[in-house]
């Protein structure tokens, strides 16, 4: 399939690192001039240097700014006013004991995990349909369909993404913009070396971790590892595309058969 979002904008939030990352280097990749978003200028700076090195390309903006905040997803969006695809991945996880979670943290992880992409779509919605022609992608998590007992609070923060993503979708329908979910698999990132070492003994090496970890705590993945951030990042360049156009409200897997049901 050839691939192409040459003219195309698109914002990926919390791009510095993991996912992210792999998602701005994937639709640099297909030609598209790619925002890329943290908290701190300084590592939206060192990302962008990252990206040119990964990509050969100099096609990205800078677009820092707490986007759980009414100001800092304003300074976004004045640094990348013009969007057409807009990947909301932004996220937070950790464990803890579900009885411990305070209304403090709850709150947190639906400000990051779900508002910050309410806020974003909202911001870049109304001129997609208006072109008639866009893409919004929020990264959800197998945990939404599979709550996990080690974080409630993450798995319910992702469930309330899905419901977020099928209302926008029917806020959409007609204008040629799709609004999509990527259900992502257990996932190798930085984050997740530290989760799971948190989970299993610190001493052992990392493919030792990572198998016991699967093991124990993961053990419904038919891949039986961990996903790469490239290959989500697949999955996010296809929806992104024309090639996607039939393809709306959904919650689409890249979960390495961890959910175990025919649907999504």
């Amino acid at each position: 399939m050839l691939i192409d979002l040459t003219g195309r904008t698109a914002l990926v939030t919390g791009s510095t690192q993991g996912i992210g990352f792999a998602i701005a280097a994937g639709l640099a990749g297909a030609g598209a001039r790619v925002a890329v978003n943290g908290r701190r200028r300084q590592s939206v700076d060192d990302a962008i240097d990252r990206l040119r090195q990964e990509t050969d390309r100099d096609a990205f903006i800078a677009a820092p700014g707490d986007i759980t905040t009414d100001d800092g997803a304003r300074q976004v969006t004045e640094a990348a006013p013009d969007v057409a695809v807009l990947v909301n991945n932004l996220g937070i996880f950790g464990a803890t004991p579900a009885l411990e979670i305070s209304d403090e943290a709850w709150r947190q992880y639906f400000d990051v995990n779900v508002l910050s992409a309410v806020r974003m779509i909202r911001a870049y919605l109304p001129a997609m349909k208006e072109r008639s022609w866009g893409r919004v992608l929020n990264i959800a998590s197998d945990s939404a369909v599979v709550i996990p007992v080690e974080m409630v609070h993450y798995g319910v923060s992702k469930t309330a993404l899905l419901a977020v993503t099928r209302g926008f979708a029917k806020d959409a329908a007609g204008t040629g913009v799709t609004v999509n979910s990527i259900i992502a698999g257990p996932t190798h990132t930085g984050g997740v070396e530290d989760f799971v070492y948190e989970l299993v003994d610190p001493g052992l090496p990392w493919d030792e971790a990572q198998r016991e970890f699967m093991v124990k705590y993961r053990p419904r993945s038919l891949l039986q590892r961990l996903i790469e951030p490239e290959e989500i990042a697949n999955m996010a360049v296809y929806l992104s595309s024309d090639l996607a156009s039939a393809t709306t409200g959904g919650a689409v897997r890249t979960d390495g058969g961890y959910v175990d049901s025919i649907l999504p």
